[in-house]
């Protein structure tokens, strides 16, 4: 996995430039270059529209149902997917000089970069163009989609007549239902997504306009608005329609040599499964307004503050690589956009920069994203958890379904339900039920929210580990079994007494019970009792953890360091090999798709000791192939624990560029949010050695030789802290809040007004073990 950057961006600490119209990459840059709330989400394509390879306008939360494909149906199996929906396009700017219409395809382009603001939260556009029939304009615009005013986006869009006058006609759109390219093989799906929104109310006036529709299956109803700032040097025709679904206003002005025309576009949006059309109208009409009295100016400044604070919190610097800086900051800001103003929705794994996956949420959100947003932005972590609880009632009946006690959460979901097809792979891995309780006790410990814990926490917390104690089973030598589940390793499927779905399961169990005993009334109302709980804790007290005594390691699950090893040789050039070789055959051998046990090491590291991990680590390296975007930042965790800091640094590098650099060859269809989060995982975790078992703080950093300093920023109970790192010190400082425990390399101290600095004990290097044959770590030229 050997490859150069992406020769159309530029370095730059805090922005992602593109120059030109990079033939190979569009599609790409439409997803690099969203923006988003958490709330709608926008692809980054071009202002006219025009060329495009996939348009998307997304609402979370906003999908139409589907069938899903059984060659063989059986019991439990879910009726219906769900997929994400491109609503109602308001990006929509169209410029004709005379009639031509401007399409970088044709004519001159003589120069054109876009750039992505971390700072700003905008999307910058300067193209200067010539038409086919020699007239030259100057394009600029600037695009927000607002984190004060989550409903609403703003584009600033100015043209300039360079050389001579010029007779200019805008045309901004509403468009729904646009043509999207055939989405894959599966005749459903398509179905789904042909003209998915029907239409059932246009008004327009003014420079006012707004459509109402509705998905046709799962009847969830949309409204889409537009309204509009117009200035230009002289006075300008201007007429709207709308209809059906289309609403258009039209600008028709001359426009003199070296003078402009602007044109800003406010956009809402407001959608509801419940809420009449009036009801619809009425709260976009309002988003509109509030946008128009507040100005474009006022909106960019608020997104300049918002992001301020954000950064204050949440920063992550190095020295000693600018491209390594740029694209943890585009991490970073890419995770906020995610989750930021969700508010109670879940977080998709391509967030709302795509339609892939389905737009669907999986154990990606609670496992690799909330870790960042509950110690940088703990307030969008809650609404994901809230989003869960709420769904509370859909997982205790698929648990019924299944012959189960308490909640089984879906694999893969927009509204709660099931839409996994393949049960092995989805249902089957039942740790996304432990994985959310381990967000849920993470929260609770890094904010102590009582508000929260006792609304949503107690019964996210009780009703999960129901479903743990009711779906394992002691055994005749007293340990208590769970068989039959896919741990994360999708490369091993339906086995018995996963090491990685134990220990979560064993501490959702723990939390469970300590909840319990903090919000005995809380727990009273939910039923739990003495007994129950007694039975939660025996169960985690004799949880069985299969161990290979004569290897002197950790069975990924029981028995599986018995099975044949994989013939790595026979498979390069094959990957992924799910694309290659039949799961019949995978799921018999000793091949790991992803970290699995060694994931287990980082959010269970309390279960192993150090010369465990470090075993582990060795027998399990030479067996994973990432075939999945979630591996490389769990194994930088963990290698940088057990002093592999190179082989560290080069799995931070393959997560932190697996977008930028396109390394699944799947970021036309959305970014891999988890990924982007696990960069900060990498950092934070990795380097910086941060653990939080128990609501414990501690830190053990390290620092890869290639870095000269390292930095970061985190929230704990209020009180915000950063934490600088250099190869033979680290140094903690208070910013704010109140006083605060912490541990370093084992060393407690008390992180009050004054910065702290202890040292960090230089360690001896040891050779990493090898990789897969031709699953090497990702590196750039510059690596090398």
């Amino acid at each position: 996995m050997t490859s150069g950057p992406s020769a159309w961006f530029e370095v730059d600490p805090w922005a992602l430039r593109v120059r030109g119209v990079p033939d190979d990459g569009l599609q790409r840059s439409e997803s690099l270059l969203a923006l988003s709330n958490g709330h709608i989400g926008l692809r980054g394509t071009l202002d006219e529209g025009e060329p495009v390879v996939l348009p998307g306008t997304y609402l979370n939360g906003f999908f139409e149902f589907r069938g899903l494909p059984y060659a063989e149906s059986g019991y439990g199996y879910p009726e219906s997917g769900q997929t994400v929906v491109n609503v109602t396009d308001g990006k929509i700017i169209r410029l004709l000089l005379e009639d031509e219409p401007m399409d970088m395809r044709y004519g001159r382009v003589i120069e054109h970069d876009r750039v992505l603001d971390f700072r700003s939260g905008t999307l910058r556009r300067r193209t200067l163009w010539t038409s086919p029939t020699g007239r030259a304009v100057q394009v600029t615009s600037e695009r927000l989609v607002s984190f004060t005013k989550r409903t609403v986006a703003a584009i600033k869009y100015e043209v300039e007549a360079v050389g001579e006058d010029m007779e200019m006609v805008l045309q901004s759109d509403l468009l729904a239902n646009e043509p999207v390219p055939a989405p894959g093989d599966d005749p459903r799906l398509a179905a789904a997504l042909e003209s998915p929104l029907i239409s059932d109310y246009a008004m327009c006036r003014n420079n006012w306009a707004v459509l109402v529709h509705h998905t046709r299956n799962s009847n969830i109803r949309v409204a889409a608005g537009m309204d509009h700032e117009v200035d230009c040097p002289n006075s300008a025709d201007q007429f709207i329609r709308a209809d059906g679904d289309l609403a258009r206003l039209t600008v028709a002005a001359h426009v003199p040599k070296g003078e402009r025309i602007t044109l800003v576009k406010y956009v809402g949006y407001g959608w509801s499964a419940r809420r009449s059309v009036p009801a619809l109208r009425s709260q976009v009409d309002a988003a509109l307004a509030m946008a128009m009295r507040t100005g474009w100016d006022a909106l960019a400044h608020e997104q300049r503050e918002f992001l301020d604070d954000f950064w204050l919190d949440a920063d992550i610097e190095i020295d000693g690589d600018a491209e390594l800086q740029q694209a943890l900051r585009f991490a970073i800001f890419h995770v906020l956009q995610a989750g930021a103003r969700g508010q109670a929705r879940a977080i998709p794994a391509k967030g709302l920069t795509g339609p892939g996956y389905d737009g669907h949420t999986f154990w990606d959100t609670e496992t690799f994203v909330l870790p960042m947003l509950t110690y940088t932005m703990p307030a969008a972590a809650a609404e994901v958890l809230r989003w869960r609880h709420a769904t509370l009632g859909k997982a205790k009946r698929r648990a019924l379904e299944l012959g189960q006690t308490g909640a089984m959460v879906p694999w893969r979901s927009i509204n709660g339900d099931e839409c996994s097809g393949y049960w092995p792979a989805g249902t089957a891995a039942v740790h996304i039920t432990a994985d959310i309780a381990n967000a849920t006790a993470r929260y609770l410990a890094a904010t102590g929210d009582e508000e929260f814990e006792t609304e949503c926490g107690v019964e996210l917390l009780v009703e999960t580990a129901r479903l743990w104690s009711g779906l394992g089973h002691f055994d005749v030598s007293g340990n208590f079994r769970i068989d039959g589940v896919t741990g994360p390793d999708e490369y091993t499927a339906v086995v018995n007494n996963n090491v990685f779905t134990n220990l979560v399961a064993q501490q959702n169990l723990r939390d469970a019970v300590a909840v319990c005993k903090r919000r005995p009334e809380v727990a009273g109302e939910h039923g739990v009792d003495v007994e129950e709980m007694a039975r939660w804790q025996s169960c985690a007290d004799r949880m069985s953890i299969p161990f290979d005594e004569e290897l002197g390691v950790h069975q990924q699950s029981e028995s599986f360091t018995l099975q044949a090893r994989w013939d790595f040789d026979a498979s390069v050039g094959k990957y992924p090999l799910l694309l290659h070789y039949p799961y019949y055959d995978l799921y018999r051998k000793q091949v790991v798709k992803q970290a699995d046990l060694v994931l287990a090491m980082y959010l269970r590291g309390d279960a192993f000791t150090p010369e465990q991990k470090v075993r582990n680590f060795d027998y399990y390296e030479p067996l994973t192939v990432r075939d999945s975007s979630l591996s490389a930042c769990c194994q930088a965790v963990v290698a940088a624990e057990v002093g592999y800091l190179d082989l560290a640094f080069d799995y931070l590098v393959e997560t932190v560029f697996t977008d930028l650099h396109d390394l699944h060859d799947n970021v036309s269809s959305g970014l891999h949010i988890a990924a982007l989060a696990g960069a900060w995982m990498d950092c934070v975790a990795g380097f910086g050695g941060m653990r939080d078992y128990g609501g414990k703080i501690t830190f053990a950093p390290r620092l890869f030789e290639k870095l000269t300093y390292m930095s970061f920023r985190m929230v704990i109970r209020d009180s915000k802290i950063v934490v600088a790192i250099s190869h033979d010190s680290a140094t903690y400082r208070l910013l704010s809040g109140d006083p605060i425990e912490l541990e370093h390399h084992g060393q407690p101290f008390l992180l009050e007004d004054h910065p702290v600095t202890l040292p960090i004990e230089r360690i001896p290097y040891r050779r990493p073990p090898v990789q897969p044959k031709g699953r090497e770590p990702y590196r750039r030229r510059v690596d090398r």
